[in-house]
């Protein structure tokens, strides 16, 4: 069936549908029957493959043919294999563990998705509802609206100028006018897609005016559904960060595999060209590459972002693009809309000023789309026409009455470029009137008279001031004003384009509503200042009460650091960016001024977040290096262009999640600098004791303590609670590498510190069994450089849950690093005194003193940079 050739009447009977919707229960079956309203997702790799992805890592195929060499050698030998198992076990658990940390990290991301799902108002048992988009099926009636995403294919049943962007699907970028109307052939064969006016398909978006359509097709029933199959598939997104360590990983690969060479090369020089000397200079060489490639750096990153954005999912900060994790950190400006965010959106009539009350609430709540419902007995809908329905109904002006005596014929819908919407009203006795609400200094210029004393008088220079100095009355009080005006015709208005109904105007009054402001808004914007943050206020309401609230919230301290769109206009670029600084506040403003903010501030190098939620917010949100859309009064347009969507519209928010941004961020570099300090120390004692002519640790011992006194301390660190003076630092440099701050020298460091105490563990060791103070291989040297490495280790994560403070005075407890710590306490013991492990591993048994000695030598780490982190400080003020 071709819709668009058929009367939607005809459309709604072939899908067993009426204007009143669908019943749930018969959505149920429908839903059953259809599927989900989605199209087919990228098929997903099998554990298998993704084991075998696992595999393929560089350093775990030289790992591979280590223990294969090994094998080899040990069956001409005779000898135990015990080290081909050990390294095998840890080579699959390596990649059983990224398996399952690759699928906890997807997990992550799909609950995210799953709250971010994109939603629709439907018509369901007669009543609007709003409802996920997969769920719905052909026949629902789907209610459209300016910035709404449309969430299937369908044949529009009422159409009120609205227009559709459908440029995904076209390739037009004009927007098409919608109508509900048949449309011909003309002699065609067909009509194409970007010409059927009465229909509307997945993928597109409505820019203006409102509808409702009859879904025809769902899923990959839709038109975007027949070419999804050619759609190109997303890839992964991988942050600046993790793009710099993947770099950072393979310079360190290629380095650590020259290193390998000229170890192996001058082993070999060392003891000849034998079998036994060149698997053992061979095994010294993959020593130092799994010493020195720290392998769970990518998998820790990956797994603490993604727990990350979940954390801040349950702070309803809902993160879309993993980058702006990052960039939350480095935030400096944040420009938020007053309405909603800064502001609780629960507005309530307190004031009027008109000649009329009445007439001016039966004006204000016909020409409003907010509905009544008789079962709450309130308002429906937008909060600020709910408001004025509400007040109506107050006063026995039920919105269900006026609609039943004065229908609705004909509309001009809002938007905020004039900050007016219009609706024309036919009684049943033929009477026309037209209604016009919006912002007063828009409307007031349209109005040629005023209602005064029950009659409509020329507008003088006296009266319209007089009705702007009420407007500027209750707009000091922080009210939120808008004006009302009328027009009679004699007969329907031949076109509903507002250039034509916003004319002529007749004047009837003004309505005050209070919006509070959220009492966490005034400590929130306290706390940006402390965090070296600026807030700034961009509202379209009266400038009087932006000034009002802005001083209120604390934003600005004077009138003069506020500025109107209509001020802006006057200011050129030159002028507007040496002036920038001087405003906080921004009242009756355009979509453009906002875009002209944003770059504004880019322009001065300024990491700058932007909150909207209209459609024309797009813009703006867009050119932010932080997008942020409302979650609750958005639109899908936003939604989908934000880098992150505020669940509950709250400013505070906002600054919640700039603190995890900035812990997440804090927690990546304490891991990276834990990981890399470590395998540098492994490293520098493989290479030392190499140069030397002995045997510190062999490969598997490598592998144990990389696979469990590093990994899980690692991830532990990502698990750390903000510092108590993250929100009191400055913001960071956006630009700053992975080794700023002094991170590179701390690496260096603590990695030689930890070399110099395992070191000594080892020569204590020998002098122990032996009675000489001398590096020579040594059994019990090796037992106690193991003992102490893995422990060091531990002990210096402790360490590293603060990279200056003193870990004696945080007052926060990191359960999770307690409880790696005990398990990799418990599992070195074993390996050393359970004797079959001890046998696999080559240990031998150590008295109880020379534990002691060993678990000593790793404890000094704590004090040692306890003294470095002091002089730290001291030289840091």
């Amino acid at each position: 069936m071709k819709e668009y050739l058929e009367n939607y009447e005809e459309v709604l009977k072939a899908q067993n549908s009426s204007d009143q919707g669908l019943s749930t229960g018969e959505a149920e079956k429908r839903l059953a029957q259809y599927g989900k309203n989605k199209l087919k997702e990228a098929k997903k790799d099998s554990i298998l493959k993704r084991f075998l992805k696992e595999l393929s890592d560089p350093m775990i195929l030289i790992l591979i043919a280590a223990a294969i060499i090994s094998g080899i050698t040990a069956f001409y030998q005779g000898e135990s294999f015990a080290d081909v198992i050990i390294i095998i076990a840890v080579v699959i658990i390596n990649a059983v563990l990224g398996v399952v940390q690759e699928g906890k990290a997807e997990a992550a991301i799909a609950a995210l998705q799953e709250i971010a799902a994109a939603s629709s108002k439907v018509l369901r048992d007669g009543k609007i509802v709003t409802l996920k988009s997969e769920d719905l099926v052909p026949g629902d009636i789907v209610v459209l609206e300016a910035g709404d995403a449309v969430p299937a294919d369908g044949r529009i049943i009422e159409s009120a100028s609205m227009k559709i962007e459908e440029a995904a699907l076209t390739g037009e970028s004009v927007p098409v006018n919608k109508a509900a109307e048949l449309l011909s052939l003309g002699g065609q064969k067909d009509i194409p897609l970007g010409d059927r006016k009465n229909m509307v398909y997945m993928g597109s978006t409505v820019v203006y005016g409102r509808g409702k359509a009859v879904l025809t097709g769902t899923g990959m029933d839709t038109e975007m559904g027949k070419i999804a199959s050619a759609l190109a598939q997303a890839k992964d997104e991988e942050t600046p960060l993790q793009l710099k360590l993947n770099q950072l990983s393979k310079i360190l690969t290629v380095l650590v595999l020259g290193i390998c060479a000229v170890i192996f090369a001058v082993g070999l020089m060392r003891s000849g060209f034998n079998g036994s000397s060149i698997l053992n200079s061979f095994m010294v060489a993959v020593s130092l590459a799994v010493a020195a490639i720290p392998e769970g750096l990518a998998a820790v990153v990956t797994i603490v972002l993604s727990i990350g954005v979940t954390n801040m999912s349950k702070r309803n900060a809902i993160i879309r693009k993993l980058t702006a994790v990052e960039t939350l950190g480095c935030t400096q400006i944040i420009c938020s809309d007053k309405t909603g965010t800064l502001t609780q959106n629960r507005m309530t009539v307190v004031d009027h000023v008109a000649d009329d009350e009445k007439e001016l609430e039966t004006a204000m709540a016909l020409c409003s789309d907010s509905e009544w419902d008789a079962e709450a007995n309130q308002a429906i809908g937008e909060p600020t026409e709910c408001a004025l329905v509400n007040d109506a109904a107050k006063n026995g002006l039920l919105k269900p009455e006026l609609k039943a005596a004065w229908p609705r014929a004909g509309e001009a819908p809002f938007d905020s470029m004039r900050k007016m919407m219009s609706t024309v009203h036919k009684a049943a006795d033929g009477t026309i009137i037209q209604y016009t609400k919006g912002a007063p200094d828009e409307v007031l210029k349209r109005c040629t008279r005023a209602m005064v004393n029950g009659s409509a008088v020329e507008m003088t220079d006296e009266i319209r001031a007089s009705i702007l100095a009420a407007n500027k009355s209750m707009a000091d009080r922080a009210l939120r004003v808008l004006c009302a005006a009328k027009r009679n015709w004699s007969s329907m208005p031949e076109s509903t384009e507002p250039e034509f109904l916003e004319q002529d105007l007749t004047y009837v009054g003004l309505s005050g509503m209070i919006d509070p402001v959220r009492p966490e808004v005034k400590t929130a914007i306290a706390e940006c200042r402390e965090a070296g943050i600026r807030p700034i206020m961009i509202t379209g309401d009266h400038k009087d009460t932006a000034v009002a609230i802005g001083m209120e919230l604390g934003i600005i301290t004077s009138p003069d650091q506020a500025i109107t769109g209509a001020q802006l206009d006057d200011l050129s670029d030159e002028e507007f960016a040496r002036r920038i600084t001087e405003f906080s506040v921004y009242a009756r403003v355009q979509p453009e001024h906002k875009v002209r903010i944003v770059n504004g501030w880019k322009a001065r190098g300024k990491i700058t977040a932007m909150t909207g939620d209209g459609v024309n917010d797009a813009p703006s949100i867009k050119s932010a290096d932080i997008g942020v859309g409302m979650g609750i009064t958005g639109t899908d347009v936003t939604k989908n262009v934000a880098d992150m969507v505020l669940a509950d519209d709250n400013f505070a928010t906002i600054v919640s999640a700039v603190e995890e941004g900035r812990r997440i961020y804090a927690n990546i570099r304490k891991a990276i600098q834990f990981l890399l300090a470590s395998n540098l120390a492994e490293v520098l004692a493989i290479f030392f004791s190499t140069l030397i002519g002995f045997t510190i640790l062999k490969p598997v011992h490598l592998l144990w303590i990389n696979l469990i006194t590093d990994c899980f301390p690692a991830l532990a660190l990502g698990m750390e609670k903000s510092e108590s003076d993250i929100m009191k630092q400055k913001p960071r440099d956006p630009k700053e590498g992975i080794f700023a701050g002094g991170m590179g020298f701390d690496v260096f460091f603590q990695g030689f510190i930890v070399t110099v105490l395992v070191m000594v563990s080892y020569l204590v060791g020998h002098y122990v069994e032996s009675g000489v103070w001398e590096f020579v291989n040594s059994p019990d040297g090796t037992t106690m450089a193991f003992l102490t490495l893995s422990m060091v280790e531990i002990f210096h994560s402790l360490n590293m849950r603060s990279r200056r403070g003193s870990i004696f005075t945080l007052k926060t407890r990191n359960n999770f690093l307690f409880g790696a710590m005990v398990v990799s306490l418990i599992l070195t013991t074993a390996v050393i005194e359970v004797p079959f492990l001890a046998a696999a591993f080559e240990f031998t048994p150590i008295g109880l003193h020379e534990y002691a000695i060993a678990l000593g030598l790793a404890v000094l780490i704590i004090p040692i940079m306890e003294v470095v982190k002091a002089v730290q400080r001291k030289l840091g003020k």
